[in-house]
């Protein structure tokens, strides 16, 4: 018997002088086990992986420009710079009515730093070619994709506009003080505005010019340091304090003095007052039918989601302890994503937990309640473990962390159970617990290290997926292997000196001892008391089972695993050993291996011709859904919101009856107005959205699904309003990737590449795709504009220049803003324009006089009528690029029940054939 056991001892290093040194093992388990739970805690847990696409945005603003000018005097000298730097994976550009807004997306391995500098040097050298009038220097800034409203918190109540915004702005500037919060939105409120509304026929009448106004009030409210006076051996400084203390003062204000006649501010603005008031609406908000100010809260990147929702609840609460929000105040939160993320960490814990039940229990069958135990502890351990890593590399438990932690519980036990198992064939051949424990993972030390190396292997590869999906779905194999890492530590080094320290030479299990049973009970029942008086109830729920499974050992389970063991364990080995038998006799290896190679090449080429729809993420339950509106582009936002609120109404009945499922239903109209995780540029007085928000799904009970409501308000609202785009979409799953149809037509002569995107809009919809919620296009052509003329030399011998009727007309209309009226820490706009009453009456804007003086110091008046006409035109909503190329975007959503990839499949079999001009091109 020793001969044989000296012959062929193996030894794993790592094992030996892990169980040599058990004393530290057990430490740094400990250690492990408590900074990993520490870890786990204090990861920052949010809903999406915190995706670093490294994309930069330049906004240049260049009033009075359409889409066309913007486009030639901006946006292609940027882009011709922008071209010249290096690791950009592509730029787009959108040139509107005042804006050029580019995008700029670098490879996904680029230094976000190093791109923005690099963005910014290309615009600095783009500045020469651009317009010297430019008010303020491009904006650049990066677009950080991880950074989306977390929840809404909507306030309502019997309360005035300007109560309502300096509520709204107390609480706006108390959340952005959240460590977690990056910034709040303000949707539903307009920002406070001093305005200044002139009457037309008094301004005339006093022969007084926009300029005189704008100096007499620039020039009265000021504060001017005059220097330091030293008095009796004291230093003082004079300040000349001119600022407006209250908005009356301005009514006061002389405008002009000629020839003993004054002329007030009063006596020219409309109702003889300044009034404090708003801007023109930019948005509008409601929740269940009711107006509220809606506050989008917005989460920096990498921070814990949790945690700052959490804080918000507690800020809000704290607000209304101390007055600072109003008793009477009803404050309502939506789309909150926490809990979301809460529901995945519980899954992911009540995973954990099953996971180790189930393995314990279908051990305990094969190997005994001790070993069992032994396996069983691999699976928290190596989770564990896995947190420290995932902690000291900077990752956050997100939905693709939950994800892999989840599809590694199952493989997590596979090496322990190979260990312990072995460990105990040596101690039935005679070896005590030491020796046996050594030779034993000696053993099988490598060939669990080969096989676990396989498995990775499998994933690695994803590792290096690139662009936006792989930067999200690069996480799942990171956690894979991280955690599969963990349980090859577990089962080489933490389980084998267990075994050692609880296992003597011969202690084979035996019958239970009540008084063991008992005084392990007492320490279960101490550890579920601290479990659920710290509502840890993950630890209490799991103390409790291991009672019950203890007791239960002690009553008849034993006895059980022990005939289960002596009978059917016998039986299925012998039964194995037949097939095994059977399977290498004579050629029967070359048939099985040749017969199972001939199934591998079937399956494939059954997948490849069956049609199998492949999607990256399942379809899903929705959570809420989004509509969609979007009128045609000049429309005004009042009459955005009349539309919104008639389909907000139809909404609210084809979804009345499933009343019990809801959470809510926020309408936004203009700014804000924008679907999931899509950036936001600039107004959008055309557009709205209608957000419906569910109860949690395992609450909806025998209700109808969100899908069949989704279909119903698609079915109902879809194509029914000529005109008018109306989509209905649900939450999304995964990253950020745009339209599921997304067909770009590029080419240079811009009515031309009109024409053929026409063509082919008319040409797919002729055949009637199905699936195809509805083809649109991402430009609009129709967007109203009046143009006014100058007569150059008929102003001119007037002495008038084309700026001087253009900055007239601006001041008139748009309106300028003069200086700023400070009220506390805030400061807000002078603007001075036209009454509402001439500032839509084309007719009073073209017959205003521009007062002025001329070269010989007279003071003329020139009606702006005598020197333009006008001319009513359309134009572009905006000039979209690609690459510095022209392109016009064809989208659309899927309805439900369908595939995307087999539906853009479709659609490329059917565009093949469809022939465009050289210079004009077709790609999806």
């Amino acid at each position: 018997m020793e001969e044989n056991k000296n012959k062929n001892i193996r030894n794993f290093g790592l094992t030996t002088a892990s169980i040599k040194n058990r004393n530290t093992v057990v430490l740094l388990t400990i250690v492990l086990a408590f900074y990993g739970l520490f870890t786990y805690i204090n990861l920052p847990k949010e809903s999406f992986p915190d995706i670093k696409i490294p994309n930069i945005f330049i906004k240049t603003i260049y009033p009075g420009n359409p889409p066309v000018d913007m486009e030639n005097l901006i946006t292609r000298p940027l882009e011709k710079e922008i071209k010249t730097i290096k690791g950009v994976n592509k730029f787009t550009s959108t040139s509107s009515q005042d804006n050029s807004d580019i995008v700029v997306e670098f490879k996904s391995d680029y230094d976000i730093k190093k791109a923005l500098q690099d963005v910014k040097d290309a615009v600095d050298a783009a500045k020469s070619e651009m317009p010297d009038d430019l008010d303020m220097d491009p904006i650049v800034k990066e677009l950080d994709a991880s950074e989306f409203p977390i929840v809404s918190i909507n306030l309502s109540g019997d309360f005035s506009m300007e109560e309502l915004r300096i509520i709204s702005d107390d609480i706006k500037d108390e959340i952005e003080a959240v460590p977690q919060i990056s910034k709040v939105e303000v949707k539903g409120l307009n920002d406070r505005q001093i305005n200044i509304n002139i009457d037309k026929g008094k301004m005339k009448a006093n022969n007084i010019s926009f300029k005189s106004i704008e100096d007499a009030i620039n020039f009265e409210n000021k504060s001017i340091s005059g220097g330091d006076l030293v008095s009796n051996y004291t230093r003082r400084s004079v300040r000349v304090d001119g600022e407006f203390k209250s908005i009356d003062e301005m009514n006061d204000i002389i405008i002009k003095h000629e020839k003993g006649n004054i002329v007030y501010l009063r006596d020219i603005i409309e109702d003889g007052k300044v009034k404090d008031g708003y801007v023109d609406p930019l948005t509008f908000a409601r929740l269940n039918r009711h107006n509220v100010v809606s506050l989008s809260v917005v989460k920096k990147s990498g921070e814990n989601l949790i945690a700052a929702t959490e804080n918000i609840k507690e800020l809000l609460e704290s607000s209304r302890r101390t007055g600072l929000i109003p008793s009477n105040m009803h404050i309502e939160i939506t789309n909150d994503m926490s809990d979301q993320v809460k529901n995945q960490v519980n899954n992911l814990e009540n995973s954990i937990i099953m996971g180790m039940i189930f393995v314990i229990i279908v051990l305990f069958f094969f190997l005994g309640l001790r070993n069992s135990l032994f396996v069983g502890f691999a699976i928290p351990m190596s989770m564990l473990i896995s947190f420290v890593v995932l902690g000291i590399m900077g990752y956050t438990v997100n939905m693709m962390t939950l994800f892999g932690l989840v599809l590694a519980l199952g493989m997590l036990v596979d090496n322990a159970i190979v260990v312990v198992e072995n460990i105990y064939r040596f101690i039935d051949r005679g070896y005590d617990t030491f020796e046996a424990t050594r030779q034993a993972v000696g053993e099988i030390a490598w060939p669990i290290i080969a096989s676990t190396a396989t498995t990775l292997a499998a994933f690695l590869p994803l590792i290096f997926w690139p662009g936006m999906m792989g930067s999200f779905m690069g996480l799942l194999p990171i956690t894979l292997i991280i955690v599969l890492t963990s349980s090859l530590f577990v089962a080489l080094v933490i389980v084998p000196t267990f075994v050692v320290i609880i296992l003597k030479k011969g202690n084979n299990e035996t019958q239970p001892e009540l008084k063991k049973v008992i005084k392990i009970l007492i320490a279960m029942a101490v550890i579920w008391a601290l479990g659920f008086f710290a509502n840890v109830m993950w630890l209490a729920n799991f103390t409790m089972f291991m009672a019950l499974l203890l007791v239960a050992n002690y009553l008849f389970l034993y006895k059980w695993s022990e005939r289960f063991q002596a009978k059917f364990l016998v039986w299925l080995e012998n039964y194995y050993l037949k097939v095994l038998n059977w399977a290498l006799k004579g050629n029967m290896p070359r048939y099985l291996l040749g017969g199972g190679f001939i199934l591998l090449i079937a399956t494939f080429i059954f997948f490849g011709n069956s049609g199998s729809k492949i999607l990256f993420f399942p379809e899903n339950q929705p959570r809420y859904l989004n509509v969609t509106m979007k009128l045609p582009i000049g429309t005004d936002i009042d009459s955005t919101n009349i539309f919104a609120d008639y389909i907000d109404k139809k909404v609210n009945r084809i979804i009345e009856k499933d009343s019990a499922i809801l959470k809510s239903v926020l309408t936004i109209v203009g700014r804000g107005a924008v679907g999931e995780r899509e950036q936001t540029f600039g107004n959008s007085p055309e557009k709205a959205l209608i957000t419906i928000t569910f109860i949690d799904f395992d609450k909806r009970g025998e209700h109808r699904s969100s899908v069949e409501i989704m279909q119903e308000l698609s079915d109902s609202l879809v194509g029914k309003y000529p005109g008018i785009q109306i989509s209905v979409e649900k939450n999304k799953m995964g990253p950020p990737t745009g339209k599921p149809i997304n067909i770009e037509i590029e080419g240079k002569e811009y009515n031309q590449l009109i024409h053929y995107t026409d063509s082919v809009m008319a040409f797919l919809e002729n055949i009637a795709v199905p699936g195809v919620e509805g083809l649109k296009r991402d430009l609009d052509n129709g967007k109203p504009e009046l143009i006014v003329h100058v007569d150059r030399e008929k102003a001119r011998r007037y002495g008038l220049s084309t700026a001087q009727i253009a900055m007239a007309l601006r001041t008139s209309l748009f309106g300028k803003d003069i200086s700023d009226f400070k009220d506390g820490e805030d400061k807000y706009p002078i603007r001075l324009r036209y009454s509402r009453e001439y500032r839509d009456n084309i007719s009073a804007l073209l017959n205003q006089n521009i007062t002025f003086r001329n070269n010989q110091g007279k003071m003329l008046e020139i009606p702006m009528s005598s020197v333009a006409t006008i001319q009513y035109s359309n134009t572009y909503g905006s000039v979209n690029r690609k690459d510095m190329k022209r392109v016009i975007t064809i989208y659309s959503n899927i309805l439900e029940g369908y595939n995307a990839n087999v539906i853009n499949a479709q659609l490329r079999k059917l565009l093949v054939n469809f022939n465009l001009p050289e210079g004009y091109s077709i790609s999806f």
